[in-house]
């Protein structure tokens, strides 16, 4: 066997031959060898309908001693680990807004959301301030970053929130109606981790208004929130509280 047949037979036998050698087939098989299939995943959860709900969801009405943790989904993917990382090990679940935009340069982590048992959701393309735009420019902003989950995930996420602002204009709760968004999600919680105001006064704010179906908001790229979430998930737990993504918070 000369040099280049052995090097050939080595490639197909490891799987790794990227362009066939004539004559190279499979022993007794006549054929090329197949590449190994890639196990399909099915697509994400789509948004739900909640009849009796709101179209802007701000909290839960159920009275079950569950809260949802929302973050809205970009900045430094480092800190988005870290976050999911520490929510896990607390046996904590949580919903993420992702921003179009972050999700083209760091694509990976749409899945990363969802195969953690998380929640994925909109938060708009550009993250603009979408109640203020003209209204092709205010759907262009959720359609832009539902492309992108349907192209990462199989499905549109299962929330839009608006960016830049607490609640959805009528345009824009209708804009997200007919993107196939049956409820705006707010919050009833703002903890302004945003502002970067210590890990310690993130905790007291959050500690100070969640109730039994708050819904709270957080974000992702803050360090305060990564140190303040260990603290959070105490107390949560000290109140008889479990944290849930905002489809089990609904449901």
């Amino acid at each position: 066997m000369t040099s280049t047949d052995r090097r050939g037979a080595l490639r197909i036998g490891t799987g790794l031959a990227l362009t066939p050698l004539a004559g190279c087939a499979t022993a007794g098989s006549g054929r090329e060898p197949r590449p190994a299939r890639q196990p399909r995943r099915a697509p994400a959860p789509g948004p739900r309908a909640f009849p009796g709900l709101p179209a802007q969801i701000a909290h839960s009405p159920r009275g079950r001693h569950e809260v949802a943790l929302t973050f809205h989904g970009q900045g430094d993917p480092a800190t988005a680990r870290a976050l999911l990382g520490e929510a896990e090990r607390a046996g904590a679940r949580v919903t993420v807004l992702a921003v179009g935009t972050w999700l083209d340069e760091h694509p990976a982590l749409a899945r990363r959301v969802l195969d953690g048992g998380h929640d994925l959701g909109n938060h708009t393309l550009r993250h603009r301030s979408i109640n203020s735009l003209p209204e092709a420019e205010a759907y262009a902003e959720i359609t832009g970053c539902a492309d992108r989950l349907r192209r990462l995930t199989g499905g549109i996420g299962s929330w839009f929130r608006p960016s830049r602002a607490e609640r959805a204009t009528p345009l824009v709760a209708r804009l997200a109606r007919r993107a196939g968004y049956p409820h705006v999600l707010s919050y009833d919680v703002d903890s302004l981790d945003f502002t970067s105001p210590g890990a310690p006064a993130v905790t007291r704010k959050i500690a100070a208004e969640v109730r039994p179906g708050s819904v709270v908001s957080l974000h992702f790229g803050y360090a305060d929130t990564v140190a303040a979430l260990p603290a959070v998930l105490d107390e949560l737990d000290r109140r008889g509280l479990r944290a849930v993504t905002t489809t089990e918070l609904l449901t």
